[in-house]
């Protein structure tokens, strides 16, 4: 069995009160993929790149047990780009390029080896293609988790609509929850969009911290406090992975092991924020891991007697 990644792998140049970059490998299929090589072993991609995509990054990926053979490289097209400008606050920014390239035209191929997923991430990407790669799947996954962006609810929320449809777990931040559900309050807002669909949905507010709502259970995670955060991109997406790449490791979907795999996505994300793009993601260690995970336990650990 195995888990399938859907999403982008791109180029991004980022600038930030900390500094700027040229271009640098980015994309929502990159970071979830990392993220969840910490926890499995067994991960797929699918994604489009053009011919100038180093072939020394394909390596990078498959050295963390990345299988890329649904990796599609259009020859004698260009990789998909985009640029940003965080503001001081680092939670919001202003995009200054955007080029499609070959994700314009993007069909998701799934390889003969792919149908043996279990597990099934569907970053951010357009609502048909996220529908598309479900179709495509000869079995249902256990688990489908989908990310997706204020974006799709602008211009095909029909589409979305129909996707949150076939879903297990919808990821998607504060404003978004909001702007899909029309509710102010996001408890108000969860439980409206859980009538759209899907089981669980995580509310991620960044810095905040994140919220997982189930039926009538809510569970909020912490935010580790960081002493400087260099880049936020793809924070998001290694949450996802992180998160997925738990369930996958642990083989039992629950409430109780949701709850888990929300403290391991933030510990990820959380070093993915340090340094700029994948950087931090492509070399830490178990240890690592181990004591930003016992970071947050002991962020949101207490006792109390009542009388």
């Amino acid at each position: 069995m195995s888990l399938l990644v859907i999403g982008t792998v791109a180029f991004d140049a980022i600038e930030t009160p900390f500094g700027k970059t040229d271009k640098i490998v980015g994309g929502s299929a990159t970071f979830a993929s990392l993220g969840a090589s910490y926890f499995y072993d067994r991960i797929k991609i699918v994604a489009v790149v053009g011919d100038d995509f180093p072939q020394s990054e394909i390596q990078d990926l498959q050295k963390h047990n990345i299988n890329t053979e649904g990796l599609q490289i259009k020859q004698g097209e260009k990789s998909f780009f985009w640029s940003g400008r965080y503001h001081n606050d680092m939670n919001s920014r202003d995009t200054l390029v955007t080029e499609l390239n070959v994700l314009e035209a993007f069909d998701p191929i799934i390889p003969e080896a792919y149908q043996d997923c279990e597990y099934l991430m569907l970053g951010n990407l357009s609502p048909q293609v996220q529908q598309t790669v479900i179709k495509r799947l000869t079995k249902r996954p256990k688990l489908i988790v989908m990310d997706t962006m204020n974006f799709w609810m602008d211009i095909a929320l029909d589409e979305l609509l129909a996707t949150i449809k076939l879903i297990d777990v919808l990821t998607i931040n504060d404003a978004e929850a909001r702007q899909l559900s029309g509710e102010f309050s996001l408890v108000k807002a969860a439980r409206k969009i859980l009538t759209m669909g899907p089981k669980y949905v995580i509310i991620k507010k960044g810095e905040h911290g994140a919220l997982l709502f189930h039926e009538d259970k809510v569970f909020s995670a912490p935010a580790l406090p960081l002493t400087e955060v260099f880049d936020p991109t793809g924070a998001g997406d290694t949450f996802a992975g992180g998160f997925i790449g738990y369930l996958a490791k642990v083989g039992t979907v629950n409430f109780d092991n949701m709850k888990n795999a929300i403290i391991f996505g933030s510990a990820l994300a959380s070093f993915c924020v340090e340094k700029f793009g994948s950087e931090k993601l492509r070399n830490l260690t178990q240890q690592e891991i181990a004591t930003r995970i016992q970071e947050f336990i002991r962020l949101a650990k207490f006792e109390i007697e009542l009388s």
